[in-house]
């Protein structure tokens, strides 16, 4: 039964490129099927690790950059609900901030997405010095002892932005690795080349976290219709 018993009014947060707001849109399409009755509003903010396009992640520390701009709205109480993908989220949240739900977890698997020059080859069929472009250190880690013969560069943006910069001309990448998750759930599926099953992925990689006050009592009961028991 839902929880809403008169019409109450949410306010999620997501950050605004086109794979965050998909996600976030999947979970605000969740909740308006369990509460009928709520009315939602949506805010989209730009994050730190949005707006430092010009530094590697790795060194300006990953923890945090996708979520302290959101996690300040919900401190504020500018807005009830953050939608974050679940490998973005810190380990150790800050003070009352609760992780009130784990959405149900799509392929976690990274893979390989080819520039229009190296399409229908796999990583084995580029030739030596190849760049791939990746921001993980743990991407690099795995494959550079897997595909010996390629280099590996960093590449900043989001999803969509990526993209662009393998598809465009004069493109210094022959590749890039990505999530299966963001692609699919941005139904760019039909450009993946081949999912990379050697490779270990991030942890939470394909779930969705949604993030509240832990004083949100009415917040937190609204949303645990989002828990899923497969992740």
């Amino acid at each position: 039964m839902p929880v809403t018993q008169s019409p109450v009014t949410l306010r999620v947060g997501s950050r605004d490129s086109k794979l965050a707001l998909a996600q976030t849109e999947l979970i605000i399409g969740e909740l308006k099927k369990a509460h009928p009755q709520l009315t939602i509003e949506l805010s989209t903010m730009k994050t730190i690790g949005d707006k430092r396009q010009d530094v590697a992640m790795s060194k300006i520390g990953d923890k945090g950059l996708f979520t302290k701009e959101l996690e300040t709205g919900l401190s504020e109480n500018t807005i009830d609900v953050v939608v974050h993908s679940l490998k973005d989220i810190p380990t150790q949240l800050p003070e009352n901030m609760l992780l009130a739900a784990i959405h149900g977890r799509a392929d976690p698997r990274d893979c390989v997405i080819m520039a229009p020059r190296n399409q229908g080859k796999k990583l084995e069929d580029l030739a030596e010095g190849s760049v791939i472009g990746t921001g993980s250190v743990r991407r690099v880690a795995q494959l550079r002892r897997q595909y010996p013969h390629l280099e590996f560069a960093d590449v900043r943006g989001n999803l969509n932005t990526r993209l662009a910069k393998l598809d465009a001309p004069d493109s210094v990448y022959d590749a890039l690795v990505l999530a299966v998750a963001g692609i699919e759930r941005l139904q760019l599926g039909a450009r993946i080349a081949h999912a990379l099953d050697t490779v270990l992925y991030a942890v939470g990689q394909g779930a969705l976290g949604v993030e509240v006050r832990a004083d949100d009592v009415q917040t937190r009961e609204l949303v645990a219709c989002l828990n899923s028991r497969s992740v």
